[in-house]
């Protein structure tokens, strides 16, 4: 624990919204501190040599869009500390299994071109989004209140309320368009028939064409580095190796804002929460866990579509049925024998995470939550569908189960990296619908478990601090 001090403000969690969260109250004057469980800062932003040695892996996120995009990140010199974002030539590709692909394209002209009988409905579907999208951003990325732009987020949500099935067989013709959108929309891990799916697909396709899908050069550590260089220019000061197992054991503060799940809130603090409380935190529903893998290869992926070699992220999946028979598996308790397999290859465009001409590979699909089925072999042969030859370029892996996932970062409930279910129940009232504050004036939620839900975007964070600053402010 900390020296004996008083703070204005702690935050429990290093991970980006905790540090969003402690950039933010320290930018507003308060005296900050981070108590961190691990020994790296990061949370979900981290990386580590986990194959062989000059091997560098992300070991949670690894493409950011969101992050790149952020209203929060953007207002920081992040830059000064030694971030860069790269993008790739094209923000994702998607193959199929005759070797040809479709190209998520930074222009939506040229992403329209490529899917044929769809080019018409994709830029009147997608065109009207990425005009509005600075205006729409500080809307979405935030909770639920009276939108400061109505009419653009009324048209948003007009399509994202809509199941991602329901969309594509109302607007696209082709099978491709549809495992193209039905590719984006899994990243909701919900079911594809369930509403909102559509809104994640919306979000991720429009901030493509706006931002691109950036990696960080060097890893996604350097995202969480920078921040937390800010903080302490700040004045901040972060402990790490300092799990917090009881509000009882820190120093005295105004505030303390959580960058952790309901699930160990309720261990923290259950003695001081009010029972109706514990209750709707103990209600919290975890969705699909994830089950990654990172390869040490030889030489790049041996993709069949060359379209391929122009991202850093691969949809592999085929068609739109598949995609959805895999993301409805896990909602069963089923683990698909095909599943949709999310695929990032950082090296092509950042050779300082590799010795020379060799490569790192990072992918992971979506299994039930706390699963404890090995999907090596599945994940590897969809690899190797779309990229013959793919296993002899392997020097060596590491597999991460839902299990391992939560030991490097205990809010990854069962190996559930978006804090938690972003269903129409918990996506904009989460965990409660108190959102960030709770019935403790000086306690707040700060995680992914709060709206906007998971993303390296630190808004979870920021909205956080705003709402306890305003609560310091009345009291």
């Amino acid at each position: 624990m900390s020296p004996a001090k008083s703070y204005d403000a702690i935050v429990v969690g290093a991970g980006p919204n905790g540090l969003a969260a402690a950039i933010e109250l320290a930018r507003a004057g308060l005296s900050v501190c981070i108590f961190e469980a691990n020994e790296m800062i990061g949370g979900g932003a981290r990386s580590a040599e986990l194959t062989l040695p000059g091997f560098v892996h992300d070991i949670c996120s690894a493409v950011h869009p969101l992050a790149a995009g952020s209203p929060f990140f953007s207002k920081l010199p992040l830059t000064q500390y030694g971030l860069q974002f790269i993008n790739p030539p094209a923000p994702l590709a998607h193959p199929f299994d005759d070797g040809s692909a479709v190209l998520l394209h930074r222009s939506v002209e040229m992403t329209a071109e490529g899917l044929g009988p769809d080019a018409k409905a994709y830029k009147k579907l997608v065109g009207p989004l990425v005009q509005d999208w600075s205006d729409l951003a500080g809307d979405l990325l935030a909770p639920l209140r009276l939108p400061r732009h109505p009419l653009k987020v009324a048209r948003f949500g007009f399509y994202g309320i809509r199941s991602a099935r329901s969309l594509v067989q109302s607007l696209f013709k082709d099978d491709r368009t549809r495992a193209l959108f039905g590719g984006l929309a899994a990243h909701s891990f919900l079911s594809l028939d369930q509403r909102t799916t559509s809104a994640f697909a919306l979000v991720l396709t429009t901030v493509a064409h706006v931002i691109g899908w950036p990696i960080a050069r060097g890893g996604s550590q350097k995202i969480s580095d920078a921040l937390a260089s800010h903080f302490r220019e700040l004045g901040g000061e972060i402990f790490t190796g300092v799990r917090v197992k009881s509000l009882a054991e820190l120093p005295r503060a105004q505030v303390v804002l959580c960058d952790v799940t309901p699930r160990q809130l309720l261990g923290m603090a259950a003695d001081e929460l009010p029972s109706g409380f514990r209750r709707k935190l103990q209600r919290y529903r975890y969705g699909p866990g994830a089950f990654k893998i990172d390869w040490a290869l030889r030489g790049p992926v041996p993709w069949k579509a060359v379209e391929c070699f122009q991202a850093a992220t691969v949809h592999l999946g085929g068609s739109f049925e598949e995609i959805s028979a895999s993301e409805s598996a896990p909602w069963r308790g089923q683990h698909s024998d095909r599943p949709f397999v999310l695929v990032c290859q950082p090296t092509l465009f950042d050779p300082t995470r590799a010795p020379e001409g060799q490569h790192t590979l990072w992918a992971y699909c979506h299994v039930p939550n706390g699963s404890t089925f090995d999907m090596t072999e599945r994940i590897e042969n969809q690899i190797e569908r779309f990229a013959p030859g793919f296993r002899e370029q392997i020097l060596a892996k590491n597999v991460m189960s839902p299990a391992n996932l939560e030991e490097h970062n205990a809010n990854l409930i069962g190996g559930d990296i978006n804090g938690g279910v972003q269903d129409l129940r918990q996506l904009f009232t989460r965990p409660t619908i108190r959102t960030y504050s709770t019935p403790l004036k000086s306690l707040y939620i700060c995680s992914s478990s709060t709206p906007p839900g998971g993303g390296v975007h630190g808004m979870c964070g920021y909205h956080a601090a705003r709402a306890a600053l305003r609560g310091m402010s009345d009291s």
